[in-house]
């Protein structure tokens, strides 16, 4: 079985953003996870809050949070 790399598909400034983000993409079937979650509480605006997922959803990921690069 291949392990899917994962990618950042997004920061935000506070934990409680990047989780309604990830609630997004959980109702549309996209496993993610948050890194720095409880750093980025500690130290808002220093330390952001990065949703993460596999390179697979990486795309769908940043249509459904509309993520501009």
């Amino acid at each position: 079985m291949k392990v899917d790399e994962m990618v950042v598909v997004a920061e935000y400034n506070s934990s409680v953003e990047a989780e309604m983000a990830r609630s997004i993409l959980a109702c549309a079937g996209i496993q993610s996870y948050i890194e720095g979650e409880y750093m980025s509480t500690i130290y808002p605006g220093v330390i952001h809050a990065r949703l993460v997922v596999s390179e697979e959803d990486y795309e769908q990921a940043k249509t459904l949070l509309r993520i501009r690069e």
